[in-house]
C-alpha cells in the first residue's frame, strides 16, 4: 500500500483532511451564466475578460494554476509580467463563442503535468511569451476568418519564435493535510536575457459585497520572526470559517495589498468605494503607480512581488509555504531550506510509487506517461462550484416583479443551490458540470479516486440538484435540456469496482442511489415518451449538431422525432437499473418484483425499434441501420437517412446477466417466462433473452445475432465510421453522398466533415458531422465486450469490413482501443496524431512530450480539435488503455463483467486498510 492510498483511507474515514485544499480554483469565472445580470442572457459579453481584472466576482474565482480550500473562502495562484504585456497575466485568454470561428476557444497553453488523488503533489506548466502577448492580433484575425478556414492559434502568432518564451513551472506539495508548499520554476528558454515578475497572489474570494451579514475576512503582512537566515516575508489570513493561515514567501522583495473589490471608476466612471481596488496589481506592477496598493499592508488580496532577471536559459526557483501554524509558533529553523527540499522529493516519489500501482508495466513509458497526463489532468479539473439559482434569479429581479427582468434560463430550477467540489469538462471552455460528461468523468477518476467518483454521482441525485421531477440538471446554459441518461451506467460500474477492491459492494449507497435513479427514470417515461409507444424523444442529447435538424428547437415541419439514440439510451437505461435491481434483491428480497419491472421495460422498448409491418420504424432493413423517424402533423412519417452515431447507439444497448436471481427466486423466472409467453410479439425480433450463451449467461440486446452482424459490417468499414483512430461520429459515406432534406424552398444538409463544422447550429460550436469523440467510443468498446463474454469466440466479424481478416468481437474492443490510444502515442515517425501539423508540438524537445487531451479529433487524421484541455471525458482513453493491458481474452470471456477488476494489482491490494 502507498503513502498515497494510506492518505486516501485518511480522507474516507476523516481522520485527516487530505482533500480539503487542491486545484478547485476555476480557470474562467468571466462568461459564465453564474454571473451573467444581463437582461439577453449573452453571458460572454455582460462579464468580459477585459473587466475581469477590475470586477469583483459574484459566485467564484478564477486563475492561473491556482488552489483554494473546498469552499473556496481563500485562493492562490500566479499572476506574471514580462514588462511587454498590456495588462498583468493574471488569468487565461481565450476567444468568446463569438470572437472564434469555431466558437470559444482559450488561447494559452498550459499543461497538466501531475497530481494524486489528495492532491499531495501536483504539477503544472504554463507557457509564457517574453513579447507582448497579442490579445488584440487573436481577436482580430480570428474575427477575419470563417468556419471553414483553420483557428489561428498563439503559435501562428510568431510570439514564441526563437524560444523567447518562459517555462513557469508550479509544483505543490503537502507536508501536511494543512500545510502547503509552493514551488515555481522560472525557465528562460530565449538566447538572451529576460525580465519577469512573478506575483505569487493570495486572495479571499468576495463574500461581503452582496447584502449579506458576514464577517469581512482580511490579510495583513507580518514580519517573519524565525531564524535560519532565509529572509523572506508573510502574509497572515485571519476568515472566521478557516481561522488564520501565512504564506511564508522566500526572499520576497515586497509584499503588496488590495481589496478583493470592484474598479467602477475604470468600468462606469462610479467613483470607487474604497482606492484600492482588485486591478491595483496590474496599476501598480505594469503602469507605475505606487499609490494603487495600500501602504498600510492590509486587504483582502496579496502577493509577494519579485522582479527577476533571467539569463539565456536560466532557470530560477521560487519557494512558498501556506500554513496554519503562525512562524513565532512553529518549531525548527524556518518554513524552507533542507527539510522543505525533502518533503517536495518524498511526495513527488510517493506519486511516482502511487501511479506505478495503477499504470500498467506492459504499457511502456510513453503511453504510461499519456495516461499520467490524462489522469493528472482529471484530477486538476476538480472546481468548486457555487450557484445558488433561486438568489441568481432574485438578484436578477429584486422586486420579483417578472418581465422586466425575466431570466433568460433556468427559471425553472429555484431549487437549485450547488457548493461542491465538482468534475469539470474543461476549467477554461466549460467551467461547469454537465451531467452527462460526469458519469464519463467517473468511469476514468475510478481509476485512481473510487470515492470521488462515488461523490460525484451522488451530488446529481441530492434534493439541491435532481429537480422535483426527476429532471437530473443537464448545464448551467440550461439546467432544463436534456442529457442522455449514462448515471445508472455510471453507478454500476463504480460499484462493481467497489466490491472488486473491498470485497463487497457498497450496498447502502447502491440502494440510495437506485431510488433516486428511479424517480428519474419515471421522469424520462412520463415526459420523453410522447405517444405511448416506448419510442423517446428527448432532444439534442448532447450530440448537438448531429441531426438534420436542432432536436432542440421546434421542427421546421411540425411534428416530432422519434429518436433513435434517445430510444437506444432508454433500453440501456432499462438493462442498468436491471443489473442494479438484481444485485439489490439478491440482498433485499423486497426489490424481487423490481426486477420483472425492468425486464419488461427492456422488452417493450427493444421492440419498439424493430417494429415489423411498418414502414416507417426506426430500423431500416435495406441499409441494416437505425435512424430517427420524423413524424409529421398529418401522420406521414418518414426515416431521416443519416448514417451517425444516433444509428449506433442501439448496438450498445446491450448487457450480460449470469442469473444468479433466478436461481435463488425461481417465482422471478417463472414470471418473466409467462410475461414473454403471452407477449412473443415482444422477443420476435430482438436477441433471444432465454438463450443461454457462454457459460451460461443472458443477454439484453436489441439487436440480434444477425442485425448486430449488420451494424457491425458498417461500423467496421474504413469507407464509414471506421477512422484509423477510432469510429467517427458520422459516416464517411455522407463525403460525398450528403444526406438533404427540404421544408419548402430551405434545404438542410449533412455532409461529412471531419473537422469543426461550418453550421452554426447551438452557435457554432457543435461537432458532431465526422470528428471522433472519446465517450461513444467508449460505450461501443463497452458494448463489444459485453457482447463477446455471451458469444465468445465463435462469433467473428470481418475488421476492418473488407480485409478478410476475422476478429472476435474482444479482439475489435481491442484494435477500437489501439486506434483511439495511437491519436495520443509517437508513430514510427515519432509524431503524435493529436497535434497535426504542428511542428512545435511534433518535434520541439521542451514542446512534444506535453500531451493535451481535446474536446473530439479530426475524424481522418486524429488531430486533436474542440476544447484543448476537456480532459474530463477525454480522458476515458485511460480506463480503455488500462483494460487490455491487464486483461487477456480468456480472463475476460471466464470471468465476465468483473474480469480486470479481478486481475488488476491495484483492485487487489491498493484498497486494503492499514493493519492497526
Amino acid at each position: 500500500m502507498t503513502a498515497e492510498h494510506i492518505r486516501l483511507v485518511e480522507a474516507r474515514k476523516q481522520r485527516a483532511g487530505w482533500k480539503k485544499w487542491g486545484p478547485y480554483l476555476s480557470e474562467r469565472q468571466w462568461g459564465t451564466v453564474r454571473e451573467d445580470y444581463s437582461e439577453s442572457g449573452d453571458a460572454w459579453n455582460y462579464f468580459s475578460h477585459d473587466q475581469a481584472r477590475s470586477r469583483a466576482y459574484r459566485w467564484g474565482e478564477d486563475g492561473l494554476a491556482g488552489i483554494s480550500d473546498d469552499h473556496q473562502h481563500l485562493c492562490f495562484a500566479l499572476a506574471l509580467w514580462n514588462g511587454r504585456d498590456p495588462i498583468l497575466k493574471e488569468r487565461l485568454f481565450g476567444l468568446t463563442n463569438s470572437e472564434g470561428n469555431h466558437g470559444e476557444d482559450v488561447k494559452e497553453y498550459y499543461f497538466y503535468l501531475d497530481s494524486t488523488p489528495t492532491h499531495s503533489y501536483m504539477k503544472y506548466l504554463y507557457k509564457y511569451p517574453q513579447s507582448a502577448f497579442p490579445y488584440e492580433d487573436l481577436v482580430v484575425t480570428n474575427g477575419r476568418r470563417t468556419r471553414n478556414d483553420y483557428e489561428y492559434e498563439l503559435l501562428d502568432t510568431g510570439v514564441f519564435d526563437g524560444d523567447r518564451y518562459f517555462d513557469v513551472f508550479v509544483e505543490y506539495a503537502k507536508a501536511s493535510a494543512e500545510d502547503i508548499l509552493v514551488e515555481i520554476t522560472v525557465c528562460n528558454r530565449g538566447p538572451e536575457p529576460a525580465a519577469l515578475h512573478v506575483l505569487p497572489t493570495l486572495w479571499f474570494r468576495n463574500v461581503w459585497s452582496w447584502g449579506n451579514e458576514t464577517a469581512r475576512p482580511g490579510l495583513r503582512q507580518r514580519a517573519e520572526s524565525r531564524g535560519g537566515g532565509e529572509g523572506g516575508a508573510v502574509i497572515a489570513a485571519s476568515d472566521e470559517a478557516l481561522g488564520e493561515r501565512f504564506l511564508h514567501c522566500e526572499g520576497a522583495a515586497s509584499l503588496i495589498f488590495t481589496e478583493n473589490e470592484t474598479n467602477t471608476e475604470r468600468l462606469a466612471g462610479v467613483p470607487n468605494r474604497t482606492p484600492y481596488v482588485k486591478d491595483a496589481f496590474d496599476s501598480y506592477v505594469v503602469h507605475g503607480r505606487g499609490d494603487a496598493v495600500n501602504p498600510a499592508k492590509t486587504g483582502t488580496k496579496a502577493a509577494a512581488h519579485y522582479a527577476l532577471m533571467l539569463g539565456a536559459h536560466e532557470s530560477r526557483r521560487l519557494r512558498l509555504r501556506l500554513t496554519g501554524e503562525a512562524p513565532a509558533d512553529a518549531p525548527g529553523p524556518g518554513p524552507f531550506g533542507a527539510a522543505f527540499d525533502a518533503v517536495m522529493a518524498a511526495r513527488h516519489r510517493e506519486a511516482d510509487e502511487f501511479y506505478a500501482s495503477v499504470i500498467p508495466p506492459a504499457l511502456g513509458a510513453d503511453a504510461a506517461s499519456v495516461m499520467r497526463q490524462a489522469l493528472a489532468g482529471m484530477l486538476w479539473s476538480k472546481q468548486f462550484y457555487y450557484y445558488d439559482v433561486d438568489k441568481w434569479l432574485g438578484e436578477r429581479n429584486p422586486d420579483r416583479s417578472g418581465k422586466q427582468r425575466q431570466a433568460p434560463r433556468n427559471e425553472r430550477w429555484h431549487h437549485m443551490y450547488n457548493a461542491d467540489i465538482l468534475s469539470m469538462p474543461d476549467k477554461w471552455e466549460y467551467p461547469w458540470y454537465a451531467a452527462w460528461d460526469l458519469a464519463f468523468h467517473v468511469i476514468a477518476l475510478t481509476l485512481v479516486d473510487d470515492d470521488f467518483g462515488k461523490e460525484q454521482l451522488d451530488l446529481m441525485f441530492r434534493e439541491r440538484y435532481l429537480h422535483p421531477s426527476g429532471q437530473v440538471p443537464a448545464y448551467e446554459w440550461n439546467f432544463g435540456d436534456v442529457n442522455p441518461p449514462v448515471h445508472a451506467w455510471a453507478t454500476i460500474f463504480t460499484y462493481r469496482l467497489d466490491q472488486a477492491r473491498h470485497g463487497q459492494g457498497d450496498i447502502e449507497w447502491l440502494e440510495r442511489s437506485f431510488q433516486k435513479l428511479l424517480l428519474n427514470f419515471t421522469w424520462w417515461v412520463n415526459r420523453k415518451d410522447r405517444s405511448g409507444n416506448n419510442v423517446f424523444e428527448g432532444g439534442f442529447l448532447g450530440l448537438d449538431n448531429i441531426g438534420v435538424f436542432d432536436r432542440s428547437a421546434p421542427l421546421p415541419t411540425g411534428g416530432y422525432l422519434e429518436q433513435a439514440d434517445g430510444t437506444a439510451w432508454m433500453a440501456l437505461y432499462c438493462q442498468n437499473m436491471l443489473e442494479i435491481t438484481i444485485e439489490l434483491a439478491l440482498a433485499r428480497p423486497a426489490y424481487v418484483e423490481m426486477c420483472a419491472k425492468f425486464v419488461a421495460h427492456f422488452l417493450w422498448i427493444a421492440s419498439s425499434m424493430l417494429r415489423t409491418g411498418d414502414d416507417t420504424g426506426m430500423w431500416d432493413e435495406e441499409d441494416g441501420f437505425f435512424y430517427d423517424v420524423l413524424r409529421l402533423p398529418d401522420g406521414r412519417a418518414q426515416r431521416l437517412k443519416v448514417r451517425s452515431m444516433v444509428g449506433l447507439l442501439p448496438l450498445c444497448a446491450v448487457t450480460t446477466f449470469r442469473g444468479d436471481l433466478l436461481q435463488k427466486a425461481p417465482e422471478v423466472r417463472r414470471g418473466l417466462r409467462r410475461f414473454m409467453e403471452a407477449r412473443p410479439e415482444l422477443t420476435a425480433f430482438i436477441h433471444d433473452p432465454n438463450r443461454s450463451g457462454y457459460a451460461g449467461r443472458k443477454l439484453a440486446a436489441v439487436l440480434d445475432e444477425t442485425r448486430l452482424r449488420r451494424v457491425l459490417a458498417r461500423m467496421l468499414d474504413e469507407s464509414e465510421f471506421l477512422s484509423p483512430y477510432g469510429i467517427r461520429s458520422l459516416s464517411r459515406h455522407h463525403a460525398d453522398h450528403p444526406y438533404v432534406h427540404r421544408v419548402g424552398e430551405q434545404e438542410y444538409r449533412v455532409p461529412y466533415l471531419p473537422a469543426e463544422s461550418d453550421t452554426g447550429m447551438f452557435g457554432g460550436n457543435s461537432n458532431w458531422r465526422g470528428p471522433i469523440w472519446m465517450p461513444v467510443n467508449a460505450l461501443i468498446i463497452r458494448a463489444l465486450l459485453q457482447y463477446y463474454t455471451y458469444y465468445g469466440n465463435d462469433f467473428t466479424i470481418e475488421c476492418p469490413t473488407g480485409s478478410g481478416r476475422q476478429m472476435t468481437l474482444y479482439e475489435v474492443a481491442q484494435e477500437l482501443t489501439r486506434r483511439l490510444s495511437s491519436i495520443f502515442l509517437r508513430d514510427g515517425d515519432g509524431r503524435r496524431p493529436v497535434y497535426g501539423g504542428s511542428d512545435t508540438f511534433q518535434e520541439d524537445p521542451l514542446w512534444r512530450d506535453y500531451v493535451l487531451f481535446y474536446e473530439y479529433f479530426h475524424g481522418d487524421n486524429g488531430a486533436g480539435l474542440g476544447a484543448s484541455h476537456q480532459t474530463g471525458w477525454t480522458a476515458i482513453v485511460a480506463r480503455a488503455m488500462h483494460l487490455f493491458s491487464t486483461t487477456s481474452a480468456e480472463h475476460m470471456l471466464e470471468l465476465g463483467k468483473t474480469a480486470y477488476f479481478m486481475k488488476d494489482p491495484l483492485w487487489q491490494n491498493a484498497a486494503r486498510e492499514p493493519v492497526a
